[in-house]
């Protein structure tokens, strides 16, 4: 059984009044895919905030690989190994897809550069950058600027930045949100292929359940700030407090 790689416990996070998390707590164990659901306003994303250390709680703790991470700014958090791909791009798109994976990769190996650096410190970046191209399918993008990429695309490029950063936790916010079914198809592959090649774990929000049952191992679902329930697919399609909430009766 593998150790656990994200242990949170108790969780509370509040804006003023409004409690967004409200006692959350879960564990991840090492090597998993698993998505996180729940209505509009559940706290999913203020949970990824929180693990990431945009936002600090108010009460509750966060292990990663056995160290609290609760207090750390986000700039702490990144070499440790937890990389966050958000629901808004974050990619430079003035800048082609090229230069915004050699940006990422040489931010993450902390090289400053000048005209007068060596061909030969410059391989093993400009190999880094190849390969992480490779790995999203964009290589045949290299030179396009960012910006005038296809939604899809872009999804793609904002991956790979968060690869670039070697992280053992990616944190995926709504990665198929504003596709069409056809990015969506590709991108649930690519994401499915990223995680068996790479070796690492995978935690996503996403509204589409075709996408949530297809890939994860475990689902949790939040419903304004409690988790209400933890399992398998299969386990969570048929809880009647999630159907309640959030998956609908149906006809």
């Amino acid at each position: 059984m593998n150790r656990n790689i994200l242990d949170v416990d108790n969780l509370h996070k509040s804006f003023g009044r409004s409690a967004i998390l409200n006692g959350v707590t879960f564990s991840i164990p090492e090597g998993e895919i698993s998505s996180i659901i729940g209505p509009n306003g559940a706290g999913k994303t203020t949970l990824f905030n929180v693990i990431t250390g945009l936002y600090a709680p108010n009460k509750g703790s966060i292990s990663f690989n056995g160290r609290n991470i609760v207090g750390l700014q986000p700039y702490q958090i990144v070499p440790l190994g937890i990389a966050k791909a958000f629901q808004i791009t974050s990619i430079f798109p003035r800048l082609t897809v090229w230069e915004n994976i050699l940006a990422a990769v040489i931010t993450h190996r902390k090289k400053n550069l000048d005209f007068m650096t060596p061909l030969s410190k410059l391989a093993p970046i400009n190999e880094r950058a190849q390969e992480l191209l490779d790995s999203v399918g964009l290589s045949d993008y290299a030179q396009y600027q960012s910006g005038t990429l296809a939604h899809g695309n872009q999804k793609r490029l904002d991956i790979a930045l968060s690869l670039a950063l070697s992280p053992k936790l990616l944190l995926l916010d709504e990665p198929t949100a504003g596709m069409s079914p056809e990015e969506r198809r590709d991108t649930v592959i690519l994401i499915k292929n990223l995680w068996e090649r790479l070796n690492i774990t995978m935690l996503f929000i996403e509204h589409d359940m075709d996408i949530v049952f297809g890939i994860s191992q475990k689902v949790r679902v939040l419903c304004y700030g409690v988790l209400i329930a933890e399992g398998t697919p299969d386990e969570i399609s048929r809880n009647p407090k999630v159907i309640e909430v959030y998956l609908g009766e149906g006809d």
